[in-house]
């Protein structure tokens, strides 16, 4: 069996002789479990409802009957004693009872699926009934499915007998099914309603989940075998709980006496019911499970996580048209908090929420061990100019050292998306060797080919491939698929480039229709502007005010044109002292105000290295605005080292301005973070030599020529 070593790191630890370390096996839980027969069993169920529902709509029945069929199977054993003290005493306090149900639920109901279904004439009914008579939190977890509407729909189309039937039926008793094969039984479910899911919506498979809390437990993690451990584990966007159970399981399976609590918001109702079901069976703290947007509330403010553990939606909005409502409002009235809140760095674009559940999780983690693992795309490693609020929240992370590792995952592993994604482990905790550092490692490789696709899931991390990942990732060395980079690599200034100010002046027919593509009379008059003001059915004052100067101004600029057409000739100037006196004589009939001449002289210039370089009145150089380019260059590297490298042999007289400036109103920044992950893993693969390709065409011109031929025989 293929194992990992875990290091003691902690700064508590670093003088304990190395005989002390702890392992961890990367292949903890890999036992085969199969859920076909269950499954199978389910979907057939689903089947009944073909023709009262659409395919995409059979989760509306499917996912609460397993969850009450769940809650029955586990409560079984206890039924009779709680309805018994029911009858006793109708007003015996719910926690009181939970004692009696052995669960943090029950059920005072003498129905249960197998009685209902011998009085099918009053079948919705009883079966209200039956729900009703579930304790409080199981009751508000069926009514947030809104399952009454479906009793009734399913009653109205003479389903709801065979559907309670089967169900009936069906064994989830918590002692044969446990929560891991549980897990598997909905996920296998999810996974096909999931297909019609909506974007950015991407329900994560056990085996990227597995590999994910291999990570984030491989390391910094010596404090979770201490006896009577609290230990906490958020989910921000905590699906149907898969992260959180295989977080507790991994945990419980090294250190059972480990209290483990798991904390989990949810926006979407099916998935928050599976998910608080399976907790409240676990025997976790129903409160600590939520239904709610955590763009819109962060429902454990005052709690801070060893571990957070998410795949967040992707390229979901958080403002604008297309945003849910009320997250806008909630996410900028947390902003205003500062560092408060849970944005104090800033505000990406308002198409995709990525980065503020990366800035949330940080703010979730325990200040002294917390440590993430959060699933992204690859928006977040380079979207956004320098002074975005996605580059600047990069930049922040970066300087607070707060980015341990970044692995590429392979492609096509979700179940409704074959992009390419990336799991961000985050550490407030990194050992001494990883401080100041990040880790990259290309696992876009490491995977094996499914027989059948699931969907768009066409590849799985096997544990073999877990394994070799999780090795790289604690290994902490250099090879093929790692690199180690400092902090200081991903962050970089923004300098402008631009070259002398150099241009040649001429009145020629071409410059004259350059000057006016150009814009260069557009505040004098603007034929297109007038036509649209014309145009319109009503117009403000201000309309009104603008399209009178464009007419005042017509008869002037049609004469400057006319000037200039019948000034038109060879010579080339290259300078406005030796210009301006030839374009004013030129215009003397048409206008003689200077702010316009020196406009129409801009306009009929172009750049010509062999003029005379301009300067101001103290004699500085002009740099022509019209050359200027943008570089970036590391934080590290002299900017005339760059220059020197990069510019200069091709401009040889450009020059970098750095033009940043905090102390504005609005600041100009021009210091950014990016991490152009897959530039650092290019391979250059040599192009197919000409003569090879020319053989190929011909080839394929020969056999297309051939079948056409055979066509007309």
């Amino acid at each position: 069996m293929i194992i990992i070593e875990h290091y003691i790191r902690s700064q508590r630890m670093e003088n304990i002789a190395m005989a002390e370390k702890q392992k961890m096996d990367a292949m903890w839980d890999d036992s085969p479990i199969d859920v076909s027969t269950e499954v199978n069993f389910i979907w057939s169920i689903a089947n009944k409802l073909r023709g009262t529902y659409q395919s995409d709509k059979y989760k509306d029945v499917i996912i609460p009957m397993v969850i009450i069929r769940r809650f029955e199977c586990a409560l079984a054993p206890t039924k009779q004693k709680v309805v018994d003290q029911f009858k006793a005493n109708p007003a015996y306090p719910a926690k009181a009872m939970y004692r009696v149900s052995g669960y943090q639920f029950y059920n005072t109901s003498e129905f249960d699926l197998a009685e209902l279904v011998n009085d099918a004439d009053h079948l919705a009914a009883n079966f209200k009934s039956y729900i009703q008579g579930f304790s409080v939190n199981i009751q508000d977890i069926i009514k947030s499915l809104d399952f009454d509407k479906q009793i009734d729909k399913m009653d109205k189309n003479n389903r709801l007998l065979s559907v309670v039937k089967a169900f009936s039926e069906l064994d989830l008793n918590p002692v044969t099914i446990d929560n891991v094969k549980m897990g598997y039984i909905f996920e296998d479910l999810i996974r096909r309603f999931s297909e019609n899911a909506e974007a950015g919506d991407h329900y994560t498979g056990r085996d990227i989940i597995k590999l994910m809390v291999n990570i984030l437990l491989a390391e910094g993690c010596d404090d979770i075998f201490d006896d009577g451990k609290v230990i906490t584990v958020l989910d921000q966007a905590c699906g149907t709980g898969g992260m959180l159970s295989t977080s507790y399981n991994f945990i419980k399976r090294y250190n059972p006496s480990a209290d483990v609590r798991l904390f989990g918001q949810e926006i979407n109702p099916e998935s928050y019911a599976i998910c608080l079901a399976e907790m409240m069976i676990k025997g976790q703290n129903a409160e600590n499970i939520c239904y709610q947007d955590t763009m819109k509330a962060d429902r454990f403010r005052e709690t801070k996580m060893r571990f957070v553990i998410e795949n967040p939606p992707f390229g979901t909005p958080w403002g604008g048209k297309d945003a849910a409502e009320g997250v806008e409002q909630a996410v900028n009235d947390e902003y205003t908090k500062g560092f408060d809140g849970r944005w104090g760095v800033g505000l990406p674009g308002s198409g995709d929420m990525q980065m503020l559940f990366l800035q949330s999780a940080i703010d979730k983690m325990d200040d002294n061990f917390g440590r993430a693992a959060i699933i992204e795309n690859g928006s977040p490693l380079f979207s956004g100019g320098t002074a975005s609020g996605e580059s600047q929240i990069r930049r922040w992370m970066l300087e607070n050292d707060l980015i341990e590792a970044i692995i590429a995952l392979p492609t096509d592993l979700f179940y409704n998306t074959g992009i390419a994604t990336y799991i961000w482990v985050l550490s407030k905790n990194k050992r001494r060797e990883r401080k100041g550092k990040i880790q990259l490692i290309d696992a876009s490789g490491f995977y094996n080919k499914l027989r059948k696709a699931l969907g768009n899931k066409k590849n799985e991390i096997s544990p073999e491939n877990r394994s070799e990942i999780t090795k790289l990732y604690a290994d902490f060395a250099e090879n093929e698929y790692c690199k180690i980079y400092k902090n200081e690599e991903f962050i970089y200034r923004e300098y402008t480039v631009m070259q002398p100010f150099q241009r040649s002046y001429a009145i020629t027919g071409e410059r004259i229709e350059a000057m006016l593509s150009k814009g260069a009379l557009s505040s004098l008059y603007d034929q297109a502007k007038v036509d649209e003001l014309e145009n319109m059915e009503e117009l403000s004052g201000k309309d009104l005010k603008k399209l009178e100067n464009y007419q005042n101004n017509k008869p002037v600029y049609e004469a400057i044109i006319s000037a200039l057409q019948a000034a038109v000739s060879e010579p080339v100037y290259n300078s406005p002292k030796a210009f301006m006196p030839v374009l004013t004589k030129a215009l003397a009939n048409a206008t003689a105000d200077k702010k316009l001449l020196d406009k129409i002289a801009d306009g009929l210039s172009v750049m010509d290295k062999d003029a005379e370089i301009q300067k101001d009145k103290k004699g500085n150089i002009l740099y022509d605005k019209e050359t200027k380019d943008t570089e970036l260059v590391k934080w590290e590297e002299s900017i005339d080292d760059y220059m020197t490298r990069e510019v200069l042999p091709h401009v040889p007289d450009a020059k970098a301005f750095f033009e940043e400036d905090l102390g504005k109103k609005k600041p100009v920044i021009k210091t950014g973070a990016e991490i152009p992950f897959t530039r650092y893993f290019y391979k250059y693969q040599q192009p197919t030599p000409s003569e090879e390709l020319e053989v190929k065409f011909m080839d394929l011109e020969l056999s297309v020529s051939e079948r056409v031929s055979k066509l007309f025989k």
